[in-house]
């Protein structure tokens, strides 16, 4: 299904950018594709799947839509339809490039683009899956990105841990661009600002005092290491009754499900609330005293870059993209994945450790306004963008 709209434009350099659903090119570039137009002279089209985050990309970045349905999980007859109506808008807006992100929409596009020739076909790596993965489903997916790769003709792996892993498994012999410090979103610092007093006033209404409050913010979901977060901080609350555990996120039991053990610990103490998704993070943030972030995997998790700008020190796990972000005994501390001992450890030394947690807090900000402030990523992009236009 195809739904177009119409933008009048006079530009020379056509750019399609594709994702797999609209939410992702929604979240990674408000109000970067209005920029493309009309600071730098582009014309850009955004195709993904039917949603309602596709019109809003439309009437906000004032760009054409289509929507063309694409699976997230393997579907071999609509993957197919899918490349075919991909094919079709190639051919209709013949773009001078197409550039893609999601590992559906990358594997669709670099081969669509391929088959009708784009000059320029460009995809982002935002994480990788089949590190985590064993077997059949790994020889997929490793498959499924080594044909992404041959298809395009560039390839941009948001951080050096995405790059390191592309190189490990040999999925390409291609160049791999990691652009600035390797996130690709960046972030608004005025907004993500602690000092703005709407956010200190709803941070009141959150914040208990005398309580330390941690805070993860994501799907609450076995691969975000919650399993052991709950594990970890269940026995810090038997030592330390004055700590809190907030959960901020959506439960996904279908995909990848909690323990048991997990979901009744949850539902059953006081101390861990589980507040579901927010659609403003930044009170939630305000009011907790540090960040924990247990993940087994991770492209580069803004959410790690979102807490440090709020000035909150961070537990991670020393996974891609986070690891790059959180530098040990600066702003957090960095522990094994899947490890609820070493969790625990770390924040009890959090709780017990006052001094210890307002030098590390008071580092975050700064660290992530030096590497991560939006301007100077999406200017990353755009003089990116420039160069691979030119060489052609």
């Amino acid at each position: 299904m195809f739904i177009k709209t119409y933008c009048v434009k006079n530009m020379s350099v056509k750019i399609i950018r594709t994702s797999t659903v609209p939410g992702s090119l929604n979240n990674f570039c408000k109000n970067l594709l209005r920029d493309l137009q009309e600071q730098e002279g582009y014309e850009v089209v955004v195709v993904s799947s039917p949603g309602e985050a596709l019109y809003e990309i439309k009437k906000r970045e004032s760009v054409n839509v289509y929507a063309v349905s694409m699976e997230r999980h393997i579907s071999p007859f609509k993957d197919l339809i899918s490349l075919i109506n991909l094919i079709k808008v190639f051919h209709k807006e013949k773009p001078v490039m197409v550039h893609s992100i999601t590992p559906k929409a990358g594997l669709l596009s670099m081969m669509g683009a391929w088959i009708w020739n784009v000059p320029i076909r460009l995809h982002t790596f935002t994480g990788l899956v089949f590190p985590t993965a064993n077997g059949l489903k790994q020889k997929i997916l490793i498959l499924a990105d080594k044909i992404t790769c041959a298809c395009a003709t560039h390839i941009m792996p948001e951080g050096e841990g995405v790059k390191n892993d592309l190189l490990k498994f040999k999925i390409t012999k291609k160049p791999l661009k990691v652009l600035g410090y390797g996130n690709i979103r960046g972030i608004n610092l005025e907004r993500f600002n602690p000092k703005l007093p709407e956010v200190i006033n709803e941070a009141g209404k959150i914040r208990k005092d005398g309580i330390f409050t941690f805070i993860f913010i994501g799907r609450l979901v076995r691969d975000k290491g919650i399993n052991e977060l709950v594990q970890a901080f269940k026995r810090l609350n038997n030592e330390y009754p004055h700590s809190r555990l907030l959960l901020v996120g959506r439960k996904e039991p279908n995909l990848d499900p909690l323990k048991s053990e997990t979901l009744i610990e949850i539902e059953s103490n006081s101390a861990i609330e589980a507040v579901g998704p927010q659609k403003d993070v930044r009170p939630w943030l305000l009011a907790s005293d540090a960040f924990v972030f247990p993940s087994y995997r991770e492209g580069f998790p803004n959410v790690v870059i979102e807490a440090g700008a709020m000035g909150l020190p961070s537990i991670v796990t020393g996974i891609n993209g986070s690891r790059e972000i959180i530098i040990e005994g600066k702003n957090g501390v960095i522990i094994p994945s899947k490890n609820a001992d070493a969790l625990y450890a770390k924040m009890k030394a959090f709780v017990k450790s006052e001094n210890e947690i307002k030098i590390l807090g008071a580092n975050a900000r700064p660290l992530i306004a030096e590497r991560y402030e939006q301007s100077f990523v999406r200017q990353c992009l755009k003089d990116y963008y420039k160069e691979i236009l030119n060489s052609k």
